[in-house]
């Protein structure tokens, strides 16, 4: 377990469309070499071809300044762009929590990305320690994303309610609709006399006789 300190805890960084060593495009299914390095602030990833990897950074890799890891991968050319779906998926969750920042859903996000390490859909590249807490660092394998995701260290006690929050957040987003307003008809009842029994015609025995003859 590697030490570094003044990182940013939530992030994701995509994979490089071409080696940063050669500027090559990569090609679909060729393999790729992933480092990560500590800058201060942020990790910051840098993806090279095999040849690259082979000639500039498989000997001392591990002694330039700031590293961190490195893993080989597989490029995959991004899929075509298909309808958005209208429920989250967790995943799409995910990436919505870490872009928005903000504190209150970090357990939930940390949830989430347990779930998904769980369906093997995220996986653990490396874990480090930032101010007494952990911080994970995940990799999407098809897209190659990287996922920054901090512990919150949550109680067991605390768990059952993230897990209620993870489960509205997946049924209803991070913008849920809007209770429905009462209508003002029905909000503003204006109060009944008591009823009151309909008033009767008065029938006399005359009225209700024959007329003589």
């Amino acid at each position: 377990m590697v030490i570094f300190k003044h990182m940013n805890e939530w992030n994701i960084q995509s994979r490089a469309s071409a080696c940063e060593a050669c500027h090559q495009p990569f090609a679909d299914k060729q393999p790729l070499h992933t480092l990560l390095f500590d800058e201060r602030a942020e990790l910051r990833r840098m993806d090279v071809c095999q040849a690259c990897w082979q000639n500039q950074f498989s000997e001392g890799a591990r002694e330039r300044k700031g590293f961190i890891s490195h893993w080989q991968t597989v490029f995959a050319a991004p899929a075509p762009v298909v309808e958005p779906i209208q429920k989250d998926t967790a995943e799409m969750l995910l990436r919505k929590l870490i872009e928005q920042n903000d504190p209150q859903h970090a357990p939930a996000g940390f949830i989430l990305a347990v779930m998904l390490e769980r369906k093997r859909i995220l996986k653990v590249k490396e874990q480090i320690v930032r101010d007494g807490r952990r911080v994970f660092i995940y990799e999407q394998p098809k897209t190659g994303d990287i996922f920054t995701v901090a512990d919150p260290s949550l109680r067991l006690d605390q768990l059952e309610q993230v897990q209620r929050d993870v489960a509205q957040l997946l049924e209803h987003g991070l913008n849920p609709p809007a209770p429905q307003p009462v209508p003002e008809a029905a909000a503003a009842v204006e109060p009944t006399s008591p009823a009151t029994e309909p008033e009767t015609p008065e029938h006399s025995e005359t009225a209700s006789s024959s007329p003589a003859s």
